[in-house]
């Protein structure tokens, strides 16, 4: 994936057949004279496409002209989940069938695959990846702490991203759901949150939400990031646990530049549950306090409910990838099944 001068993003054509079917796909969708009421809602969940494009010194390198959808956040989370219960198209050879299926032998089952993330932390103000060989080591008893690691930014659970994806997959069900034009394989959804939320901030600096004093700085050995939770220390942050990094990754999302540090860091971890109306809260905490009594050297926090409810603006779910779309006079099943297990594990993961 390129940038253009202009903020759109250029995805080069694939050879033939794959190329070609995509390109038609978008101008099918998007074509100007479009009446169809099924294709016409269905551009509410792709990037917006602006035609084709060619590089003055190589006209015959054809490049489709896309929205870039992480172009207003400040600090992009980004995830690739691949959707359907087969990653292989009705043409395919029982060779490549084969091949597809040992890939990741779950996704037949559960109807999704983790092809990669990009998270932001905020404490070390730099970025976790996990390529696709995170996504195919998940299993059915990891997956929900797996995906739930995408919304994790080093000092809590970004629950309000989590409840607006669940909001936003919905809608893209529902269109699948009504219609019986296309079935669609190895294609994706992109995920893409911001890490540095405005919400967020309020939540931890608005004196009417949260009353702190600054803790220590919580890391540990080899920096790790320490949380006392229900009178226990546990690691929640690891370099061992997956790659960070200050600089673009090489990967799907090496066209997003990183921005500049935060001028001050948080010190202080709020996580808040509501289970019968009791409220959790812990704090971060250095590692000198570990050899005495902890719990009277941590920093009180009293953190209540938010009264806004997050509307999903800060949350963007769109779909990719349409090198294998076909026609089609029946629902597709398959897609169906994988958003409907994908809703379940980001439902679960609110839940737990």
């Amino acid at each position: 994936i390129l940038q253009h001068p202009d903020g759109t993003v250029l995805k080069q054509l694939q050879p033939p057949p794959r190329g070609p079917r995509e390109l038609e796909f978008y101008n099918k969708v998007y074509a100007a004279d479009c009446e169809d009421p099924v294709f016409l809602e269905l551009r509410k969940y792709l990037p917006k496409y602006y035609g084709t494009w060619s590089p003055p010194t190589a006209p015959d390198d054809l490049y489709l002209k896309l929205e870039d959808v992480t172009h207003r956040f400040k600090k992009p989370c980004i995830m690739d989940v691949k959707i359907g219960q087969k990653s292989y198209d009705p043409f395919a050879s029982a060779e490549k069938i084969k091949q597809q299926v040992s890939k990741y032998p779950l996704m037949e089952e559960i109807g999704f695959l983790v092809l990669g993330m990009r998270v932001y932390h905020i404490h070390s103000d730099s970025y976790e990846t996990q390529n696709q060989h995170y996504g195919r080591s998940l299993t059915k008893e990891t997956i929900k702490d797996g995906v739930a690691r995408f919304f994790h930014n080093g000092y809590y659970l970004r629950k309000d991203a989590v409840v607006a994806s669940i909001q936003k997959i919905k809608e893209i069900l529902q269109w699948f759901e009504s219609q019986k034009h296309l079935n669609f394989y190895a294609s994706s959804l992109l995920f893409v949150y911001d890490g540095s939320s405005q919400m967020t901030a309020a939540w931890l600096n608005d004196s009417t939400l949260v009353e702190k004093r600054r803790a220590s700085k919580g890391h540990g050995p080899s920096g790790n990031t320490l949380e006392y939770y229900n009178n226990n220390v546990r690691v929640i942050s690891s370099p061992e646990n997956g790659k960070l990094e200050s600089s673009v990754s090489r990967g799907f999302s090496k066209m997003y530049a990183l921005h500049k540090r935060h001028q001050s860091q948080i010190s202080l971890k709020v996580e808040t549950v509501e289970q019968d109306n009791i409220w959790k809260s812990s704090a971060c905490f250095s590692q000198e306090h570990l050899n005495g009594n902890v719990i009277p050297q941590l920093e009180k926090v009293f953190c209540h409910r938010p009264t806004v409810v997050p509307d999903g603006s800060e949350v963007e779910v769109r779909m990719i990838d349409f090198a294998h779309v076909f026609p089609s006079n029946t629902g597709d099943e398959g897609y169906i099944h994988g958003l409907k297990n994908l809703i379940t594990v980001l439902q679960n993961i609110l839940d737990t």
